[in-house]
């Protein structure tokens, strides 16, 4: 698994990685951290989206749409103080991992 941690601007602030994570994840946990920031939400929606089609399809087009589960902003007081991305495994399997990840956090 890689997991990056990113601030409310999105920029990272953090990043660990196991040393047999496949290299596409390394970006991949970055990207759904940075969108899950910006955008204020899970990456889960935006995959979500998709997966229903029609004009959730549209979210293809924004560069900084990740559809991928595995980003979750990480909110303090109902604020988005910052993200939480994980890749590494299944779309799910990522996505439990930002949960617990972010539930040990502390900011």
């Amino acid at each position: 698994m890689a997991v990056a941690i990113v601030d409310p601007s999105g920029d990272l602030v953090y990043f660990e990685r196991a040393d047999s994570t496949q290299t596409a994840s390394l970006q991949l946990s970055i990207d759904k951290a940075r969108s899950a920031a910006l955008f204020k939400r899970s990456t889960k929606i935006f995959e979500d989206q998709v997966v229903a089609g029609g004009a959730g399809l549209r979210q293809l087009k924004n560069p900084d749409v990740i559809p991928i589960e595995g980003g979750i902003p990480l909110v303090e007081d109902g604020k988005v103080v910052g993200a939480i991305g994980v890749s590494g495994g299944a779309s799910a399997q990522d996505g439990q991992c930002a949960i617990a990840g972010a539930a040990v956090i502390h900011y």
